[in-house]
């Protein structure tokens, strides 16, 4: 088990997201780029990630926090290229650190 710390920008349209759909967004990116993300154990898995605080609508933010749990070591720079890769313009990864 290892955890990733990073940081993000939220800007633009993605304002509009809610702290709920933020959370689902990073969901699928992490899916999609195919990163070994440990799950919860019990009746309805889901990957183990937290986002620090949540910010009200219509917020831009260039520096919040948040932690992934891997299931496998990865490089810090690889999980920022290939995350970064899966997520849509407004927000973008900004400090990586693997723990």
């Amino acid at each position: 088990m290892r955890k990733i710390y990073f940081t993000f920008a939220k800007r633009g349209e993605m304002v509009y997201i809610s702290h709920l759909d933020l959370m689902r967004l990073f969901m699928r990116a992490l899916r999609r780029a195919e990163l070994p993300v440990k799950m919860t154990e019990g009746f309805s898995p889901h990957p183990k990630i937290s986002i620090k605080r949540a910010l009200k609508l219509g917020i831009e933010s260039e520096k919040e926090e948040a932690v992934f749990v891997l299931k496998e070591p990865v490089d810090a720079k690889e999980f920022k290229d290939r995350l970064q890769e899966q997520l849509p313009q407004g927000i973008t990864i900004k400090d990586v650190t693997a723990l």
